[in-house]
């Protein structure tokens, strides 16, 4: 066995150790065998507590052909799932050129559920007619959700369950698991204190709602950036100030999106930050920071670690990116990912609704749609029962 497999075998086995809803559908799928004859195209953050979820759709039958999210594939768990037969493209260093080619090959295998994060999948399928024999499928985001809306709304002719939608993924995973680790990645990244420094968060979401709680909790001053009339009166509601970007961009010290929308920091707002200024990405998609235009305007960039690189801009100022811009939770040289327990409910949410539109794809409509009430109450009393 090599090295890199030994190290991700370790790496599951300890989270496949913690994640009890998983591995109570394990025995129960293993017995029904609910994805017999069936393929699952995968486009998902390939770590850890992803191969947990792919083993158990493997022990109730399913055929896996899968690949990474760009930016934040583990080469380790590769490894591990490739072991386990099933196919996997792509690596942590993977570029968008060949991630496209990767979903692609997904597609061209002709899957009759697709397991989606971006709806990369989606998308490429029905770009390409491919769509016809397609069970279903699930939608992990709501960046996905909102590219789905907006460019297929109406010609997408099966279900897919938008998990992101889920009040529990809502609550438990973004809020929670997203907003205190998104908190932790950027302690990590740059080992400085929370305490007493401005932040900005861009986007009052639940992942946005998360962080800004959590930076507070560990005494940081945060104002919010929203459109959205009612989030803006739930910030102003939770003790925050709420204004435009413009107006805190000059105020900010540190910078967070979450927003699933494009540039939404751009060079209007680099030439008014502070110098030192620091710029996180919690987006699915590594484009809500416009690091493109960044590093055009930048008269020098040099990269300080391996997560950070500073840019000198033409009025002297110096800023500071993490992860390149990709989502800081997935991405940088020591990703952790949400919360075990978190990802553990999230992966259940997937599983239940795979298996749903495996056996009755007949009782849901076609297009994005919630999850089903009773799979959202299903897992909340198991979760209630294994916190005791």
């Amino acid at each position: 066995m090599s090295e890199l497999l030994e190290k991700g075998h370790a790496r599951v086995n300890w989270i496949r150790s913690r994640m009890q809803l998983l591995r109570n559908i394990q025995l129960l799928f293993e017995q029904e065998k609910p994805f017999n004859n069936i393929t699952i195209g995968v486009s998902l953050h390939l770590e850890p507590k992803t191969a947990v979820l792919l083993e158990t759709l493997k022990i109730g039958g399913a055929k896996i052909v899968g690949t990474g999210n760009l930016g934040s594939t583990q080469d380790d768990i590769v490894e591990v799932l490739k072991s386990w037969g099933m196919t996997i493209y792509g690596h942590r260093n993977t570029k968008v050129k060949q991630h496209l080619n990767n979903i692609a090959k997904i597609v061209s295998a002709k899957p009759d559920l697709l397991l989606d994060n971006g709806a990369d999948l989606v998308e490429i399928a029905i770009k390409n007619n491919l769509d016809d024999t397609i069970l279903g499928g699930t939608e992990e985001t709501t960046s996905g959700d909102d590219k789905l809306r907006a460019k297929f709304d109406g010609k997408v002719n099966f279900p897919i369950i938008v998990i992101n939608d889920s009040p529990l993924k809502r609550i438990v995973e973004n809020k929670h698991a997203v907003g205190q680790g998104n908190v932790e990645s950027i302690m990590r990244m740059t080992n400085l204190m929370i305490n007493g420094r401005r932040f900005v968060i861009v986007g009052y979401g639940w992942c946005g709602r998360g962080m800004a709680q959590y930076i507070k909790s560990f005494g940081g001053r945060v104002s919010v950036v929203e459109i959205d009339p009612i989030k803006k009166l739930e910030a102003i509601m939770d003790g925050f100030r709420v204004d435009t970007i413009e107006n805190l961009s000059s105020w900010g010290q540190f910078f967070c999106t979450a927003t699933s929308c494009e540039a939404v920091i751009g060079v209007k707002q680099f030439l008014l930050m502070p110098d030192g200024a620091i710029l996180a990405n919690s987006g699915h998609f590594p484009n809500e920071i416009d690091v493109d235009s960044l590093r055009g305007l930048s008269v020098e960039i040099v990269r300080i670690g391996p997560d950070l690189e500073e840019f000198e801009l033409p009025n002297g100022r110096k800023l500071i990116l993490l992860a390149g811009g990709q989502m800081i939770q997935l991405a940088g040289t020591e990703p952790k990912g949400n919360s075990i327990e978190a990802m553990d409910l999230g992966f259940m949410l997937q599983a239940l609704s795979l298996e749903l539109i495996a056996r009755a794809p007949q009782t849901l409509k076609n297009g994005p749609q919630r999850v089903p009430l009773n799979i959202n109450n299903r897992i909340a009393e198991l979760m209630v029962a294994n916190f005791g």
